[in-house]
């Protein structure tokens, strides 16, 4: 998902949960992310943004542990709060996410195989915000959803987690579980509205991919 504006200049000093975890200290860039290698990211279109992901077996490995650190890397090159393995082409029920919510509170983690908890009406209202996606790039709409999420799955390592968001965070949890169903914001959105976004994606989409290269480069660069 595609990071507010606000949420760029975090401080250091706030509040920060790891996986669910209150944590001491955190750096301002995520272990993960100095770590891991940029991926490129899946446009809208592609058929694998478009059908559910498959559910992880395997957790522990090698393989998993690069992968996230690519992915936060990834996130990061591309200015994201919230990134799934298919927006990596990565079939796998797996996303992480480095998102502030409205209490200041930054949320830093991945989940597998999660599972959104079914909250009913009398557990969350909905709030309406603009929303955007990082392989639709550029446009941000507003869409409206419920302004508490939590959501339940499992680390790389297979033990369980129950992540719990307000406000932007929820949107972010839920719109990343959204990708691992196979759907994009884009698909919540009326039909004017998704035609807009579309629009708006082909004015604005090779500055956003200018900025990423270059971001990328700086990122090479740091680690050269």
């Amino acid at each position: 998902m595609s990071r507010q504006s606000a949420q760029h200049t975090g401080a250091a000093d706030r509040r920060v949960r790891v996986l669910g975890t209150p944590v001491d200290s955190y750096p301002p860039v995520a272990p993960e992310a100095e770590r891991g290698s940029v991926r490129r990211v899946t446009m809208v279109g592609e058929e694998i943004l478009h059908r559910p992901c498959r559910a992880a077996v395997e957790f522990g490995t090698e393989e998993l542990a690069t992968l996230i650190d690519d992915m936060f890397a990834t996130m990061r090159v591309a200015e994201g709060c919230g990134l799934a393995a298919n927006q990596v082409d990565v079939d796998l029920r797996l996303f992480v996410y480095d998102c502030w919510d409205e209490h200041r509170v930054r949320h830093v983690g991945h989940i597998l195989n999660p599972v959104l908890d079914d909250l009913g009406p009398a557990g969350r209202n909905l709030l309406e915000d603009d929303e955007g996606c990082l392989s639709v790039p550029g446009p941000q709409l507003p869409l409206a959803r419920p302004d508490r999420a939590v959501v339940r799955g499992v680390d790389q390592h297979g033990r369980p987690l129950v992540i719990e968001g307000t406000g932007y965070f929820a949107r972010c949890l839920q719109h990343e579980t959204d990708h691992l169903d196979g759907h994009l914001y884009l698909d919540r959105l009326a039909k004017r509205d998704r035609k807009e976004a579309l629009r708006r994606m082909e004015e604005q989409r090779e500055g956003v991919f200018a900025r990423r290269h270059a971001r990328a480069q700086e990122l090479g660069s740091r680690k050269g």
